[in-house]
């Protein structure tokens, strides 16, 4: 049974990113706040505010089913009309209607009680507020607010004929228009400003998605920019000077051995110089690694700490490490929804740890594509070793461990590679 409460937790609340959550929250709020005035507003003044007699009391059983009902409708009416407000799904016109018939017949009930005077004043007010708010803190979130205050101003007009008019009193036209309006003012405000903070927060969710997109697609920029930059050119002069050789072996010309002599010449300084990029690319430098994953985290609203130094750490060693931190900075921004970060470099005799710690579990298990198999990769090239997982606590760990070499040469760069190697 824990187990099985556990699972409903994490799945319910864990596994949602915090604009989720508050927007879950919200929505129960709003939930309570229907039931909480129906109970307070209408079923405890009716057990006492009520005459003796048939009468009052099945117009008050009547009007506390039309509550209850009243509720049931709003409740489940939340969620669509807080889709529509947040511009996700559009609402049918339909959907309120029933709330609105339901409206319509307990403001009937409550005037009826007023009519034939089987409620005291007091109880027919409260339960004309709580007749209005679940109807109004939806109706609120639908239209403009200067719509929603001229719709209230005329319902409290009317209320205040009807009310004023049964038992010809003043003062209780007068209470009956100061319950509209604290009514309206309380459902707009309740409405209004809870929707808003959820559309500032989505829209500060999209804003980070984005920069973590944007992020990844300068990086390949970059890469782009620079391979450009290397084959461009020589690719253009090989492919000039293979003309030419075509053409002069056509023509029986000694000078087009020359030609691809040149062609193979260049090629291989393509080559060179390709393998010299992707080297450049593969192998991060570790501090400036950490101090970039730092700046990127922070800007994104997560507070980020960095512990250790990459300083007498082997070229091999800080390259495989950089990597570990720039992925493991992507996915806290891409995958997780995290508000801490803490990255430590813990440097031994015998090997160099680094762990990356946050607070948003990532929402799905890493498939294949989520970059840790090619870590595993890096890392195995320096005898280094890759965990990552769940920390127990709603977090995620990802810890890369390399062994120190005794000497320098332990880690030294392997020998070049062939084109077919070279792919990043």
């Amino acid at each position: 049974m824990i187990g099985r409460l556990r699972d409903w937790q994490r799945r319910t609340w864990h596994d949602r990113s915090k604009a989720a959550r508050v927007e879950l929250q919200s929505v129960i709020v709003t939930h309570c706040t229907f039931w909480i005035f129906s109970l307070s507003w209408l079923m405890l003044p009716l057990l006492s505010g009520l005459n003796r007699g048939v009468v009052p009391h099945i117009l008050g059983g009547l009007l506390l089913l039309v509550g209850i009902v009243q509720c049931v409708a709003a409740n489940r009416r939340v969620r669509p009309v807080l889709d529509h407000y947040l511009g996700r799904a559009p609402l049918s016109p339909r959907a309120l209607r029933t709330p609105a018939v339901l409206l319509v017949l307990a403001l009937g009930l409550v005037l009826a009680l007023h009519i034939l005077k089987e409620a005291s004043p007091s109880t027919g007010e409260l339960a004309l507020g709580a007749a209005m708010m679940p109807f109004g803190m939806m109706y609120g979130l639908l239209v403009p607010i200067r719509v929603f205050v001229r719709r209230a101003a005329l319902l409290a007009v009317v209320l205040m004929a009807a009310f004023g008019l049964a038992r010809m009193d003043g003062v209780e036209a007068l209470v009956t228009a100061l319950m509209v309006a604290f009514v309206a003012g309380f459902s707009l405000l309740a409405s209004r400003c809870g929707a808003w903070t959820l559309s500032v927060l989505w829209e500060a969710e999209r804003a980070r998605r984005i920069q973590a997109q944007l992020a990844v697609a300068e990086e390949r920029l970059r890469f782009g920019r620079d391979l450009h930059d290397v084959m461009g050119r020589n690719l253009a002069v090989i492919a000039l000077k293979s003309e030419l050789a075509v053409q002069l072996a056509r023509r029986g010309r000694p000078e087009a051995v020359e030609q691809m002599i040149e062609v193979q010449r260049l090629a291989q300084e393509t080559q060179r110089e390709v393998r010299e990029v992707v080297r450049g690319y593969r192998e991060a430098d570790l501090s400036t690694e950490l101090a970039g994953a730092q700046g990127v985290l922070t800007a994104a609203g997560i507070a980020c700490s960095v512990t250790g130094s990459a300083a007498g750490l082997p070229a091999p060693v800080q390259s495989a490490l950089g990597w570990v931190v720039r992925e493991a900075a992507t996915n806290v921004l891409r995958h997780g929804d995290a508000g801490r970060c803490a990255v430590t470099l813990r440097v031994a005799e015998d090997r160099a740890v680094l762990s990356v710690e946050n607070d948003g579990a990532p929402k799905s298990a890493p498939g294949p594509g989520s970059g840790l198999a090619g870590l595993r990769e890096r890392l195995s090239e320096v005898d280094g070793t890759l965990h990552a997982g769940p920390d127990g606590r709603g977090g995620f760990r990802l810890t890369a461990e390399v062994p120190l070499p005794s000497a320098p040469s332990a880690l030294s760069p392997s020998a070049p590679r062939t084109v077919s190697e070279i792919t990043p």
